[in-house]
């Protein structure tokens, strides 16, 4: 299956439902709303000066509706600062749920009380009871809480089994040995000590300083923390088979993870962003083990043969071949990369970065969250990063970058090349900020995507879409039975005329971050979906057919839809 995506992209341009040439819609502009909405969080992420690399590396959020009501809620982690940290720590996280479009703080009414230093979320239901979950990854003890289902949580670490003790970042679920529970994969950064570790200033070693100028010290020079694999024993436990399941590695500064079925073989392989090292590919070998397939794959380095900064991950088809491609943020001065994936079961990947126009626009800037969404609902996922710097010092070097920076948002212009449009978009988009992790989901339910970023010390900026919707779109909660309950993993299909749009069901992401786990295609001028092909995570196939388009739509494994998600 050589390049089809030219062939296939040439057909969405044409196909009926979707917009043709000389029709390109207009795209919609971000308006942050947080306060607004009542999302009032000072985000702690250390002291302002940044002396250790703990303070810099700031906090996710994850949309996730943990009481059934089909509004997204919001659960934010929280840092704290070194000498906060030494008495205790700051609130963990904050949880807010939604009503209507307005967000309310429940965190102390729903049990979480618990202090320290919070990094990363993410979110699935782990005992398949019908209420979702959630994972804090933390510098110090991660905490897995678990939905009571009357509102409140639990704190089920211990009994678990999964209060890894070491630096944290980002975290995945993702059922890799297909027995219907979610297994968990949590990354490490680093060792951190600050009795040890040089405080920005006191050491003028190269790993210390950034043209010349000192600053905090690492991850180079630093050592790193393997990252762990926990498998889901379906009885309220983890067991640690990082080992046994071929993962284990020397420590190489971890950062952003995805579980993903890269070559359609129908079992999630994890990619992991790694941080001044070679990424990890690790293929998944059907047996619970996995084999390392980063250089081979070509998705370790960028096409020059350099490693990279990878910070956040985003994955998603944006050439319309029918197999999913990677994005990986990294630092500034440098590209953020895309590699396209060529399909096939070879899992070949080619450095796409600068062939779809997404090279030189990011030097400038430093990037964290990010995701591939369909902004404008014409049916192509568009890119949206979240960028920031590590130095607050770089405001005073002539060197063209800046601490706080603007966002970077790219329409997909015929599943080929991308074309930013912050500048055009203007308004909020263009508001400098020190951002780092990023969230997608539709928490108005008005069928367009929404974006939350969480800014270091300070208040998070919620981007409500305004004009998505003037598209038609097609939403779906999917709802396991013989697969996990929440069906991550799942991949599912649309077919409109001759266009097929693939997405996944998928729990982590982006940076420190978790995506509202309903499924959304744009459909252009598209009135219904010919055709819905279901892989659920067990294995079984399901197809509808004739959907109709703008609804919020509820699918059981086995029983087709069977309701609204979110009733109009």
């Amino acid at each position: 299956m050589s390049l089809p995506g030219i062939v296939l992209t040439a057909s969405l341009l044409i196909a009926p439902g979707f917009q043709g040439p000389g029709q390109t819609p207009p795209f919609p502009s971000f308006i942050d709303v947080a306060g607004d909405a009542g999302v009032a969080l000072v985000n702690v992420s250390g002291g302002a000066e940044k002396g250790y690399i703990v303070e810099a590396i700031g906090n996710g959020a994850g949309f996730f509706d943990f009481d059934n009501d089909g509004d997204l809620d919001l659960v934010i982690a929280n840092g704290s600062t070194i000498e906060g940290y030494e008495t205790g720590g700051h609130p963990l996280v904050a949880l807010y749920r939604n009503s209507g479009g307005r967000f309310h703080d429940v965190t102390r009414d729903a049990g979480l009380d618990r202090t320290g230093w919070g990094v990363g979320v993410c979110v699935a239901d782990f005992d398949n009871d019908g209420n979702q979950d959630f994972y804090v990854t933390a510098y110090g003890p991660n905490v897995l809480y678990r939905n009571v289902g009357n509102g409140t949580f639990e704190d089920v670490t211990d009994r678990a089994g999964v209060g890894d003790t070491r630096f944290s970042t980002n975290c995945a679920f993702g059922d890799y040995d297909r027995d219907g529970g979610v297994d968990l994969y949590v990354a490490n950064y680093l060792r951190f000590d600050p009795e040890s570790i040089p405080r920005r200033g006191e050491s003028d070693d190269s790993t210390c300083t950034f043209m010349n100028v000192p600053v905090l010290c690492g991850p180079l020079g630093l050592p790193g923390e393997p990252d762990v694999l926990y498998r889901n024993e379906l009885d309220g436990t983890f067991t640690d088979v990082t080992e046994t399941a071929g993962i284990g590695d020397l420590g190489h500064y971890g950062f952003g993870v995805v579980f993903s079925d890269l070559d359609n073989d129908g079992w999630p392989d994890i990619y992991v962003a790694n941080d001044s090292v070679p990424n990890f590919l690790f293929h998944n070998d059907q047996d619970g083990t996995f084999s390392e397939v980063g250089l081979a794959s070509g998705t370790a380095r960028n096409e020059e043969g350099f490693v990279q900064a990878g910070m956040g991950v985003a994955v998603g088809d944006y050439d319309m071949n029918g197999y999913l491609d990677i994005f990986v943020t990294n630092f500034a001065r440098d590209t953020n990369t895309l590699y396209r994936n060529l399909g096939g079961r070879s899992l070949f990947f080619i450095d796409a970065t600068a062939s779809a126009n997404l090279g030189e626009g990011s030097l400038a800037h430093l990037g964290w969250g990010a995701g591939f969404a369909d902004l404008d609902n014409d049916g192509l996922e568009d890119l949206f990063v979240a960028n920031g710097h590590i130095y607050p010092s770089v405001d005073a070097l002539d060197v063209g970058q800046s601490y706080r920076q603007r966002k970077e948002i790219y329409r997909n212009i015929g599943g080929a090349a991308f074309e930013e449009m912050t500048l055009k978009m203007g308004g909020d988009s263009v508001e400098e900020k020190a951002a780092r992790g990023a969230a997608f989901g539709d928490y108005d339910n008005d069928g367009d995507i929404d974006v939350l970023v969480i800014n270091m010390n300070g208040p998070p900026s919620l981007y409500r879409n305004e004009g998505g919707n003037l598209n038609n779109w097609v939403s779906f909660e999917l709802e396991g039975d013989r697969s996990n309950r929440d069906a991550i993993g799942a991949r599912i299909e649309i077919a409109v005329g001759d266009s097929v749009s693939v997405r996944e069901v998928r729990s982590g992401g982006s940076y420190l971050s978790h995506n509202d786990l309903r499924v959304h295609f744009g459909l252009g001028r598209a009135m219904r979906v010919d055709r819905v092909r279901i892989h659920w995570p067990g294995g079984e196939v399901e197809e509808l057919r004739d959907v109709e388009a703008n609804r919020f739509l509820k699918v059981r494994e086995g029983a087709g839809i069977v309701g609204e998600a979110f009733p109009p």
